[in-house]
């Protein structure tokens, strides 16, 4: 699956809040999201529109990781539709 190019930081933010991502705080153009889902785990995501894909792929692949998932699942579950 190839990755979407017109994800916005709070796209994509309402996207991780389906794996249990919350928004814990928000500095300037950033948003800090946490979840408690296998452990707790923090992500950073930039509020621009749309995210750089390098940007998005980057994001993606830190909470594959936490989770023990691939990227590529984490695509999967976040941007079916």
């Amino acid at each position: 699956m190839r990755l979407p190019r017109d994800v916005s930081g709070q796209d994509l933010a309402q996207a991780l809040a389906t794996l249990g991502y919350q928004l814990t705080r928000q500095t300037g153009s950033h948003l800090r999201l946490t979840t408690v889902e296998a452990g707790q785990h923090h992500v950073t995501i930039p509020r621009h529109d749309p995210l750089r894909v390098g940007t998005l792929a980057s994001i993606l692949q830190d909470v594959a990781q936490h989770f023990g998932w691939t990227r590529q699942q984490v695509q999967e579950r976040i941007f079916r539709k």
